[in-house]
């Protein structure tokens, strides 16, 4: 009996060491991030049950002072399609649509809907143009209500990409049209249905959808920049223009109640699950990405949206569960989960290094000045600003640029790089923006 007994506390012990040092190195990864102005946020961990790390970094409200909690309610953007896709395994499995039903079902007379199916849509191979690619009503309309047939007439009569199913392409448009399915089959608004199913069964009571209008405290604001002072506030996405492709918010501790009500089975059974985490193409199932770690299958999804940016990670098999939710448009939260998932795996890992910043002399800095034009109504001014070079775009206030190499920069207050491209007479003639997984060129005008 003396045996068995130490022999569990031994097993226990062994545990609880193995499962702080896992703490301790992921807080110490998060602690990285956030130091280098590259985390503003909330993040949770959690592996078999057990937390190992659940923390707010940065600011809440920048003005007030306020920080980031685990209380904190930001917005989720795309990793609203997993809801979304759920329903729509939900009302499957009621036999109330089926995978199959065609669009032409729903909409008469859609161009090509008699071709594009509701599994098109979930998995984004219905080749429908994504919405937000639109830039004239991302730019215009996006911030105030939209109606039904104002959405639908921005890609509607748009021609497909490519013909439904040979291939796949990711379409905000699609997951627009599923949640309006979801409105005519139960004749009851998309975001109800949402909080039938899901939020109320599995208690998410700091989840919704009008993030806009959302009274609370623990509402953040979402940032373009933060930078203490020099933070700049983003706008908000109406979440009519969002809907059931991006428009709900959330908490970290709402998103684990979300993983362990899949684990659980609470909300569809194995079966329509494992079509929702089965890849059609592009390692991409109905609302969510497939990927896997250490030989194990990752379930994910990304969001980002005006101001916030989502990841929420899970390795079903060992009960791993990662919920990323940042309100400063923070471009590396794949990256701080893989080393996460390195971390809970023992794999070797790397802490973030900071830039190594180097000193330029005032020519070389002056040759750099000017006006650079990434479109007409979009410009960056480049200035020499006691003994600083100092970046300026149109409409925003001025950041200084910090040299990492001769021609290379990058910036301290947000995410960003600069380049600047010389030609044959060693004049330079543009700059290239790196930003968010972007790559931005702007010609030198003046």
């Amino acid at each position: 009996m003396k045996s068995s007994l130490l022999s569990i506390l031994l097993v226990t012990l062994c545990f609880v060491i193995n499962a702080q040092t896992k703490a301790d190195k992921i807080s110490e990864l998060m602690q990285a991030y956030a130091s280098q102005n590259s985390y503003n946020g909330a993040i949770l961990v959690t592996e078999k049950g057990q937390t190992l790390l659940h923390k707010g970094y940065g600011y809440k409200n920048a003005a007030a002072g306020a920080l980031n909690d685990t209380n904190t309610i930001f917005q989720l953007g795309s990793v609203t399609k997993q809801f979304t896709a759920a329903v729509i395994l939900k009302l499957a499995a009621q036999k109330k649509l089926k995978l199959t039903d065609k669009l032409s079902k729903y909409y008469p007379g859609y161009p090509k809907g008699d071709s594009i199916t509701i599994h098109h849509l979930l998995s984004h191979t219905s080749g429908i143009v994504n919405y937000t690619n639109n830039e004239a009503f991302m730019s215009k309309e996006v911030l105030q209500p939209v109606t039904e047939q104002r959405m639908l007439s921005i890609f509607k009569n748009e021609p497909l990409e490519f013909s439904p199913g040979t291939r796949w392409g990711y379409s905000n448009s699609g997951y627009m049209l599923l949640g309006y399915i979801i409105k005519k089959v139960t004749k009851q608004p998309y975001e109800k249905v949402v909080r039938q199913l899901i939020l109320s069964p599995l208690k998410m009571e700091h989840s919704g959808f009008d993030f806009v209008r959302l009274k609370s405290a623990d509402r953040a604001k979402g940032y373009f920049v933060m930078d203490g002072a020099k933070s700049i506030e983003s706008s908000y996405v109406d979440s009519s223009a969002s809907y059931a492709a991006g428009a709900m918010y959330s908490t970290t501790a709402d998103m684990l109640k979300w993983h362990n009500g899949l684990l659980q089975n609470k909300i569809l059974s194995r079966q329509w699950l494992e079509k929702a985490f089965t890849p059609v193409k592009n390692k991409y199932g109905y609302g969510w990405a497939i990927d896997s770690a250490d030989g194990k299958r990752i379930t994910t999804h990304n969001g980002g949206i005006f101001g916030f940016n989502s990841s929420f990670y899970r390795v079903e098999a060992d009960d791993v569960c990662i919920v990323m939710l940042n309100n400063a448009g923070n471009p590396k939260l794949d990256e701080i989960a893989g080393s996460v998932l390195k971390i809970l795996y023992n794999k070797p890992y790397k802490l973030p290094e900071a830039k190594k910043e180097i000193t330029l002399s005032q020519e070389m800095l002056k040759r750099y000045e000017g006006l650079y034009e990434v479109v007409p109504q979009f410009q960056i001014t480049i200035t020499v600003e006691e003994g600083k070079l100092i970046a300026q775009a149109t409409n925003q206030p001025k950041f200084e640029l910090f040299a990492q190499k001769e021609n290379y920069f990058f910036l301290k207050a947000v995410e960003a790089e600069v380049e600047f491209v010389t030609n044959e007479k060693k004049e330079v003639e543009k700059l290239i923006l790196y930003q968010g997984g972007r790559k931005t060129d702007a010609k030198k005008i003046k």
